[in-house]
C-alpha cells in the first residue's frame, strides 16, 4: 500500500485520543523523535483522533474501522502486527528499506532473493512478477521506481517482471505483422548461437542469463495470454473480487491475476497499490482508497482458502510506514491530514504458516509509539524468508568481497506470529 496507510483509522483502535482532541501532543511522547520537513515547522502537533468507527470482529475481536468491512469478515484468518517501526520517514528511502533492507538503492528486493532462494515452480512464467494499480485517491507525484523489484548484484533473471495494466502485459510479447512463430523462432536460435559463442570467449554468467531470458520471452508469448483471459472464471468468483475485476490494472484485477499467477507456480506477486499519502484531506480520499482493496483482500483470502491455497500462500498487506496522531496542516472536525510516521503502523498477513486470529504487539494511548512486542522491518523480512522455508542468516550473496543478506545483519523471526 505505497503511500503509508493510516493505521490509526483503519485498524490501531484508540478510542481515548477523542478526549484529547485538539490538545498538544506532549514532548514525553514524542521525545526526540525526527519529523519531517512538512511539519517540523508547524506551532503545534494538535492530537487528531480518527472521525471513523471501529468495532470488533471475529474470534479474535480484533478491532476494525468501518472503512474496511470485508476485512473485518476475515479477521480470523489474519494476524495483525500493530507493533511494526522503521527508521525511515519519507516514501523513497522507506519504501527502498522494507523491499530492500537497506534505505539505499542497489539491494536486491524481497521478490529477488526469494527467487534466489527457491527458484521458479514455472518455466514458462517468470518467478517474480510486479502489478502496479491507482489508487482512487491517488496523488500525480507518487513515484515508483523499478529498482524496487530489481535484482541488485543478484543475477538478472531473478528481477521482477512488471505487468501493463493495458495491451500486452508484457512490452512485445505479440509478433509484429509479418512475422510469425516460426520465423520468430528462427531469430531467437541464430541470437542464442551468437551469445553463446560469445560466452566461449567471455565466462560471463549474464550471458547466460540473457539467453534463458530471451527463452522465457519466448514461452511466455502463450503462457501469458492464458494467464490473463479470465473466460474459465465464474461469475460468482468475479463478482466476489468486486466491480473492478474485470477492468485490467485496477486492484481488484491485480487481485486475480495474483491467485492465477500462485495457481501456475508463480513463487513471488507483487501488488503495488498508490495513493496511501494523506498529508491532508484524508477523511475523503480514505473513503475512495479503502473500498479499492478492501473487498478483493478479502475476496484473495477467501478464494485462496477454498481452493486448498491459503496454506502455502502468504499474503502480506501494509506500507513503508505509518501516520502521526497529530493533524497535518488545518485541523477540522470533519477534515484533517497526517504525515508520516515510522515509529508505530500495522500490517496484516495471512496463510502461508502464519497463525490466523492472532493480533501481535500493541502500541501506546497515543499510538505514537510502541508499547509491547515490536516488529522490526528486519525482523519482518527475516519472518517472512522463515515462513518461505529460508533461514535468513543463510540466504547470503558474495559480493565486492562481502556477503550480503536481505537482513544485513540484523533481523529475529517473530515467533509469536507463527503457526
Amino acid at each position: 500500500m505505497h503511500g503509508g496507510p493510516s493505521q490509526l483509522d483503519l485498524f490501531d483502535h484508540k478510542p481515548g485520543l477523542r478526549a484529547l482532541q485538539g490538545k498538544e501532543l506532549p514532548e514525553s511522547v514524542r521525545g526526540t523523535q525526527r519529523l519531517t520537513g512538512m511539519t517540523s515547522g508547524q506551532k503545534s502537533l494538535p492530537v487528531t483522533s480518527s472521525i471513523f468507527n471501529f468495532a470488533q470482529h471475529g474470534r479474535s475481536g480484533a478491532w476494525v474501522s468501518e472503512l474496511m468491512p470485508h476485512t473485518a469478515g476475515v479477521v480470523d484468518d489474519l494476524c495483525f502486527i500493530r507493533s511494526m517501526h522503521t527508521e525511515a520517514i519519507n516514501h523513497d528511502p522507506a519504501v527502498t528499506f522494507l523491499q530492500t533492507g537497506h534505505q539505499q538503492p542497489g539491494r536486491p528486493s524481497l521478490g529477488a532473493w526469494a527467487s534466489y532462494g527457491l527458484g521458479s515452480e514455472n518455466a514458462n512464467l517468470p518467478g517474480f512478477v510486479v502489478l502496479i494499480s491507482r489508487g482512487s485517491a491517488a496523488r500525480p507525484a507518487d513515484p515508483l521506481y523499478a529498482r524496487l523489484w530489481g535484482a541488485g548484484f543478484l543475477p538478472s533473471n531473478h528481477q521482477g517482471v512488471s505487468f501493463r495494466s493495458s495491451g500486452d502485459p508484457v512490452l512485445y510479447l505479440s509478433n509484429p505483422p509479418g512475422l510469425d512463430a516460426a520465423a520468430r523462432r528462427e531469430q531467437l536460435d541464430a541470437i542464442a548461437a551468437l551469445n553463446r559463442k560469445q560466452l566461449d570467449h567471455q565466462i560471463d554468467p549474464e550471458i547466460e542469463t540473457r539467453i534463458a531470458q530471451y527463452e522465457m520471452a519466448y514461452r511466455m508469448q502463450t503462457s501469458v495470454s492464458e494467464l490473463t483471459s479470465l473466460r474459465n472464471e465464474h461469475a460468482a468468483t468475479l463478482e466476489a473480487y468486486g466491480p473492478q475485476a474485470r477492468v485490467p490494472g485496477t486492484f481488484a484485477a491485480n487481485c486475480l491475476l495474483a491467485r492465477r499467477l500462485a495457481e501456475r507456480g508463480t513463487r513471488f506477486i507483487q501488488l503495488y497499490h498508490r495513493g496511501w499519502d494523506q498529508h491532508y484531506n484524508l477523511p475523503s480520499d480514505l473513503r475512495l482508497q479503502s473500498p479499492d482493496v478492501d473487498q478483493p483482500c478479502a475476496a484473495l483470502i477467501r478464494d485462496l482458502k477454498q481452493r486448498g491455497l491459503l496454506d502455502d500462500t502468504l499474503v502480506i498487506w501494509g506500507g513503508e510506514f505509518g501516520r502521526t496522531t497529530y493533524g497535518q496542516g488545518k485541523v477540522e472536525a470533519t477534515n484533517y491530514g497526517r504525515d508520516h510516521h515510522g515509529r508505530c503502523f500495522t500490517m496484516w498477513l495471512a496463510g502461508g504458516g502464519v497463525r490466523g486470529g492472532t493480533l501481535h504487539g500493541e502500541t501506546d494511548d497515543f499510538c505514537y509509539n510502541v508499547a509491547r512486542d515490536p516488529v522490526h522491518v528486519h525482523d519482518l523480512n527475516a519472518t517472512l524468508l522463515h515462513l518461505m522455508g529460508i533461514d535468513h542468516t543463510r540466504l547470503t550473496f558474495k559480493f565486492q568481497g562481502r556477503y550480503f543478506r536481505l537482513t544485513d545483519v540484523h533481523g529475529q523471526v517473530v515467533k509469536g506470529i507463527l503457526a
